[in-house]
């Protein structure tokens, strides 16, 4: 295993995937309280002498990625209940409006099948190239492609209503 051994190397490796973990986590949990547990799994995972990260097999962020994914869709299988996203309440009607927005397209995210999910956040959110989305979730390019497409679709026709009128693009 080529992972440093020093604190000092360890913590930069914190600190350069940590964020963009905890966004992924997030996203796919719902929870900050889940996420912080997620991130912290994956880099505890990461210093056991019984660690499986293998840098022949690819990048540590795409393991740690994959880590993060497992973690998720164990606490999802324990739980069985996704939740809806963070509840925003600003006082101001620009800031409110803007929340119910985020809101609403966070709550459309949850709802679209976990596969769908998790390749969209990776895509969209975390700017993941297809083919390390496809490595972190063991699948075909063409199905991560086709994943992402199923998945742009669905918040399409699920969001078309919160749509400023006039926005319509052809195709």
């Amino acid at each position: 295993m080529d992972l440093p051994k020093s604190e000092t190397a360890f913590l930069q490796l914190f600190d350069e995937h940590n964020a963009a973990l905890f966004r992924f986590a997030y996203r796919l949990t719902g929870s900050v309280a889940d996420a912080e547990d997620i991130v912290q799994e994956c880099f505890l995972g990461l210093m056991r002498p019984t660690s499986s990260y293998d840098p022949k097999r690819g990048p540590l962020r795409t393991y740690l990625f994959g880590v993060a994914r497992n973690q998720s869709l164990k606490r999802r299988r324990l739980t069985n209940l996704p939740e809806n996203g963070p509840a925003h309440h600003p006082s101001p009607e620009r800031e409110l409006l803007s929340a119910e927005l985020t809101q609403v397209v966070a709550g459309a995210v949850m709802q679209l099948p976990d596969t769908q999910r998790e390749v969209l956040i990776l895509a969209h959110y975390e700017q993941m190239p297809l083919a390390e989305i496809a490595q972190v979730m063991d699948l075909e390019l063409g199905a991560v492609k086709s994943r992402l497409q199923r998945a742009r679709a669905s918040l399409k026709e699920t969001l078309a209503a919160w749509a400023p009128a006039g926005s319509e693009k052809a195709e």
